[in-house]
């Protein structure tokens, strides 16, 4: 009501307020009206006279009247602003889905340690949550499918605290602040969290499933703001993620460095690849009947400004995780194209996929593209496709092999037997070689089931047609043994190890000169 009087419209209606009541004494308290109407007969004043006073009186009576029922209006309208506002301000601080405060919400908390019942703090904790396997979920139902999902998890999170306390910062992350919590119940209710999260959830007929990775830190101890302390909650989320899903850590110092240290590595990355310091290099594909080299298969290798070498496993999974691998692919490829173009023709390129691009719809344009602008024939080109690649969205796999062999690229399968489901990736995709991990090829000497296995896959590359490569080939006796079962490619350190671009083509030069001689 006191920002009603302090508004601009509440003090104009105060004052004609204020002048109705004026005019209202001065008529009938003070008797104004009857000394004026003595004034006029004692002057002979005429009838006009008397009914101008009259007409003063009913508007200072209707002024009166007139600026209650205004100010009764303005205070309804007031409170009706108040009611939008308040909509509005909800609006914006909820997420539409879930009904849970958001991020911005969030940010705007203030979060004061509660005493307990001794007028001792009572601890915060809070708990980052983020949920396993949601993608691969809203894959198969569909988006309205994982709204489903997510609401469905937004209640079950509200049951576990008082809904102001559970917020939802978009996609499928989740924050709970709980209180009162000690080191120890801390982590169980952690764990009662990924219990309830991974109880199936129904859309329409289908039963869904996903995981989730939850960190958790403590006011006080971790961080003296709300900010600070989510901070490290999701650092410890991210260190459970990276530890499988279903996982559930306190936050330590130790993640802190290990994030710095990521970070700095990341900026690292990002910047050889910027500056182009990534480099392909080929390790030769020899035809184990003619000895000739048939291929060579690229392989990203990368020297620091130190002159140290950093394996290929660590900074390819990191531009995998940090959505630099795209352009790490196109740099390499096409330098790769480059040089194969000075092989001889009958020389191919092979080059291997992330699972990562398997998601890319436009991977098959982009080969092509970059190939185009190379020079280089598409049939010269053999693309490598791990098993686990075919996994996550197998329609997609069909769809990118089936562009690629349209356009004359082939397609071999890397690290066969190895994934899941071998036999079945064999008969729902064509394959023009299968290559049979080195890990096969290493043991089978040693191990009667590993020689039978690799027995089966040789026979079955012969029986439907499609060439095998073994990899890891180091001895002369795995090269007798291979060649001896049917095996058409060899590639190990026998051969040669992975090469720069004009070692190469030199090594191209000697095969040829030696298998001439």
């Amino acid at each position: 009501m006191f920002e009603f009087y302090r508004s601009r419209a509440g003090r104009q209606f105060l004052a004609l307020l204020a002048a109705g009541v004026v005019l209202w004494v001065l008529i009938f308290e003070l008797d104004v009206h009857g000394y004026l109407i003595d004034v006029t007969q004692a002057f002979g004043g005429g009838e006009g006279i008397q009914g101008l006073i009259l007409a003063v009186k009913i508007a200072g009576a209707m002024s009166f009247v007139y600026s209650v029922l205004r100010i009764y209006d303005l205070r309804k309208e007031m409170e009706l602003r108040k009611k939008a506002e308040a909509r509005a301000d909800w609006t914006a601080t909820h997420d539409h889905l879930t009904k849970l405060p958001n991020r911005y919400a969030f940010e705007r908390a203030v979060i004061r340690p509660p005493l307990d019942e001794d007028e001792k703090p009572r601890s915060v904790t809070l708990f980052s949550i983020d949920l396993d396997g949601f993608k691969k979920v809203n894959d198969l139902v569909g988006h309205k499918g994982g709204d489903v999902l997510l609401a469905e998890v937004a209640r079950r999170l509200s049951a576990f605290a008082e809904p102001s306390s559970v917020y939802r910062f978009g996609g499928d992350e989740f924050i709970i602040i709980a209180r009162g919590l000690t080191p120890e119940k801390e982590h169980a209710f952690a764990r009662m969290i990924i219990q309830a999260i991974t109880r199936p959830i129904m859309i329409g007929s289908f039963s869904a499933e996903v995981g989730a990775s939850i960190g958790h830190a403590r006011m006080g101890d971790h961080g003296d703001t709300l900010e600070a302390v989510a901070h490290c909650s999701d650092v410890a989320m991210y260190e459970a993620k990276s530890r499988g899903q279903n996982n559930a850590l306190v936050f330590s110092p130790a993640m802190q460095s290990k994030v710095v240290e990521s970070a700095l590595f990341e900026a690292k990355l990002r910047s050889a690849i910027e500056h182009g310091a990534i480099k392909p290099h080929y390790q030769p594909l020899v035809c184990l009947r003619t000895g000739s080299v048939c291929g060579f298969e690229a392989l990203a290798r990368w020297i620091d400004a130190d002159g140290i070498s950093i394996p290929p496993q660590t900074f390819i999974t990191v531009a995998e995780e940090r959505g630099l691998i795209t352009e790490l692919f196109k740099q390499l490829l096409a330098q790769a194209c480059e040089d194969a173009r000075r092989w001889p023709d009958d020389v191919m390129l092979s080059f291997n996929i992330s699972p990562v691009q398997m998601e890319d719809r436009l991977l098959a344009s982009r080969i092509l593209k970059i190939l185009a602008n190379a020079g280089l024939e598409p049939q010269r080109l053999e693309i490598e496709i791990t098993e686990n690649a075919l996994i996550d969205d197998p329609d997609l796999a069909a769809l990118i092999i089936e562009e690629l062999h349209e356009a004359g690229v082939q397609v071999a399968l890397d690290d066969f037997g190895t994934g899941y489901s071998s036999l079945s990736q064999l008969a729902r995709y064509k394959f023009d070689k299968i290559k049979v991990d080195k890990s096969f090829v290493a043991t089978y000497a040693d191990d009667e089931r590993q020689e039978k296995i690799i027995r089966a896959m040789l026979g079955l590359g012969r029986s439907l047609n499609i060439k095998t490569t073994a990899e890891g080939i180091e001895r002369h006796g795995q090269l007798a043994y291979l060649l001896g079962h049917g095996c058409d490619i060899g590639q190990g350190y026998l051969f040669g190890k992975a090469m720069p671009a004009e070692a190469a083509l030199e090594f191209v030069r000697e095969r040829e000169a030696i298998l001439s001689a």
